[in-house]
């Protein structure tokens, strides 16, 4: 049976929807991690819907991909193509680029359907609604059913006002996470900055008291990096201590701690790394630096760089924050003051 325009039901099935979708922008804007952020817009979605699956897609456009972020409902099998190239001429292309919400009632009758991940899925109904800022598409929120569902204008509406919340949510997490980012991060290298490492070294250091570990400390330097600066230029000078940054994330253990010291300096920590470790660690960082960064600067210097490193570890040459960064710094000029791209450390007593 057809409704009347503003029929009771209708409007208070709306009006339903709005406070539902109200308390849902009040759960998502309070939150500035992006994970819970997702989480709460896919699981706000499906229960405005009624809808028992769903799914968050964040979409990039330099590279034309979507990533999928979260999701719920649905098979591991189905989640296992967690990321994909959005193809000319799709259903998702088609939602990217028309930027409104898309609503399939049967997927066995839309002849224009042809996801076998979906169909082997079991999804019979969905709705794709673009996530968007302003004008720009930042990804697809999905709400799936496995029986054909009837949708109306007003499910579609009430989807889009939530993707509206979403993406500005979303944005904000983003920015948040940036901000945070660049505030324990070296602009730069990437790396760490010094604020991250007194921070780190001291839960470090506590850890390694706490569970009787060694921990390794060591701290390199560039050497004769002012004549280099003076001899190509500044912003040349900016791609060595780049490169130096990447051949250290690339010797080094993932679970190492890399930081930019400040200026042409750099210090790692090294969990669980006793004196031998932390000195065979330090060796093929001195090598590969010796060896690769001319690799690194071809076109813009002729020579590569070395650098002069200290080594120290807890608790063979030190107990405490200050008494460790102190021998480590005398290590590192004794190196540069006998020769430079070498290794110093305290011998055995």
């Amino acid at each position: 049976m057809t409704r009347k325009k503003n029929d009771p039901q209708d409007l208070e099935k709306e009006l339903r929807g709005l406070k539902n979708i109200l308390s849902v922008a009040q759960v998502v804007v309070s939150s500035l991690r992006l994970e819970e952020v997702l989480d709460n817009i896919l699981g706000s979605a499906m229960a405005v819907m009624e809808m028992p699956a769903g799914s968050i897609a964040l979409y990039d456009r330099a590279s034309n991909y979507l990533s999928l972020k979260v999701h719920h409902g649905l098979s591991e099998n189905f989640i296992s193509r967690d990321r994909w190239r959005v193809g000319e001429g799709g259903l998702t292309a088609t939602i990217l680029n028309q930027g409104t919400a898309f609503a399939v009632e049967d997927t066995d009758k839309a002849d224009f359907f042809n996801n076998p991940l979906a169909v082997t899925e079991g999804i019979r109904a969905l709705i794709a609604v673009p996530l968007k800022i302003q004008n720009k598409v930042i990804g697809i929120l999905y709400v799936d059913d496995f029986k054909p569902r009837r949708f109306d204008q007003m499910d579609l509406r009430l989807l889009s006002i939530l993707g509206s919340f979403a993406a500005m949510s979303i944005d904000n997490a983003r920015l948040h996470e940036k901000t945070r980012r660049l505030a324990s991060t070296d602009g730069l290298t990437g790396l760490y900055n010094h604020r991250q490492f007194k921070r780190l070294f001291s839960e470090e250091l506590m850890r390694a008291r706490r569970y009787r570990k060694p921990l390794g400390l060591v701290m390199l330097d560039v050497d004769d990096f002012k004549h280099f600066n003076d001899s190509y230029g500044h912003p040349v000078g900016d791609k060595v201590l780049v490169a130096v940054a990447e051949i250290l994330t690339e010797t080094l253990r993932d679970c190492d701690y890399i930081f930019r010291y400040g200026g042409e300096e750099f210090i790692a920590l090294l969990p669980e790394s006793d004196a031998a470790a932390s000195l065979a660690a330090a060796e093929r960082c001195r090598a590969l630096i010796e060896q690769e960064s001319a690799r690194y600067l071809d076109g813009f210097a002729t020579t590569g760089v070395t650098v002069s490193i200290g080594v120290a570890t807890y608790p063979r040459d030190g107990e405490t924050f200050d008494g460790l960064l102190k021998v480590v710094d005398d290590l590192l000029y004794a190196a540069k003051r006998e020769g430079k791209n070498k290794i110093h450390y305290l011998p055995d007593s």
